[in-house]
C-alpha cells in the first residue's frame, strides 16, 4: 500500500529508533510530525530530511497530558487526521536493580514508557475509530516479553505494561479496523545504551540491530494492506540469543 498523502506522529522522533522511523516514514511519502522533550535533536531530525513535505518538528513530554493534548492539537491543526502513530519514546536509568533503583526513577520510566503511550494512544483513537482506520506501532522491547536484568527492574515493568496495553487495545479496536502492532527490538544501537550500567565499547555497537533495521520493519508493516495485522514483530540481533 503507497503512504503517500498518509500521515504519521512519531513520539521519541529526535534520536535513535523514532528518527529512523520518520525518516523512513517521510521518505516513503507521508507526512510526518516528530515529538520528544530536546527541541534542538527535533529540529536536527527534521532539518537533516530534504524531501518534501518536510518533517514537523514539536517539543512535548508524553508524560504530561497537558502537554500530549497541546501536540496533538498542533499536529492535527497542520496535518488534519493521523493515519500512523508510533509510540518510540523511551528511557532507562543506570541504577536498574531493585536494590538499586530509586522510587522516582521507577515512576519516571513508567510514566515515560507505558503512561506516554497510554496518553498518545488515548489521544489518537477517537479520530482512527471515527473513520474506521489506523495503525499504531508500539516500540516496546524484548524486555516486554522477557524481564531483564540487564533492562531491570523499571525498564521491563514498563515494557511489559506497554505489550499489554498494546495487545489490549488491538483486541478491542479490530472491528473498528484498528490495528496495533508491538515491535520487540533486541539490542540497538541507539542513545539508551549511554545509560547501561556497563559501558558498551565500539565492537559492540557495531554488531547489534541498528535503528534503521527497526525502521525498516516499521515502514512494512504500515505499508500492508489494512486487511493485514502483525500484532507483534521480534527483531534481535542475529548473534543474540532468543532462547
Amino acid at each position: 500500500m503507497t503512504l503517500n498523502g498518509k500521515t504519521a506522529l512519531v513520539t521519541g522522533g529526535g534520536t535513535g529508533i523514532g528518527a529512523a522511523i520518520a525518516r523512513s516514514l517521510a521518505q516513503a511519502g507521508c507526512r510526518v510530525a516528530i515529538t520528544g522533550r530536546r527541541p534542538e535533536k527535533l529540529r536536527e531530525t527534521a532539518n537533516g530530511f530534504d524531501g518534501e513535505p518536510a518533517i514537523l518538528a514539536h517539543a512535548s513530554d508524553m508524560a504530561d497530558r497537558g502537554s500530549v493534548a497541546e501536540l496533538f492539537a498542533r499536529v492535527g491543526s497542520e496535518f488534519g487526521q493521523i493515519d500512523i502513530l508510533v509510540n518510540s519514546a523511551g528511557i532507562n536509568v543506570q541504577q536498574r536493580s531493585m536494590a538499586d533503583l530509586s522510587a522516582e526513577d521507577w515512576d519516571r520510566l513508567l510514566q515515560v514508557n507505558a503512561t506516554g503511550a497510554y496518553n498518545a494512544m488515548r489521544e489518537v483513537l477517537p479520530q482512527m475509530r471515527e473513520r474506521k482506520d489506523g495503525l499504531i506501532v508500539n516500540i516496546s522491547s524484548v524486555a516486554g516479553r522477557r524481564a531483564s536484568v540487564l533492562g531491570g527492574v523499571a525498564y521491563s515493568a514498563s515494557k511489559f505494561a506497554m505489550t499489554a496495553l498494546g495487545m489490549t487495545v488491538a483486541e478491542e479496536e479490530r472491528l473498528n479496523g484498528i490495528r496495533v502492532t508491538t515491535v520487540f527490538p533486541g539490542e540497538v544501537e541507539t542513545p539508551i545504551l549511554d545509560d547501561r550500567p556497563v559501558p558498551v565499547d565500539a565492537e559492540h555497537r557495531a554488531r547489534i540491530l541498528q535503528p534503521e533495521d527497526i525502521a525498516t520493519s516499521v515502514l512494512m508493516v504500515a505499508q500492508l494492506h489494512p486487511r493485514a495485522h502483525i500484532p507483534e514483530l521480534v527483531i534481535i540481533p542475529t548473534t543474540q540469543s532468543y532462547v
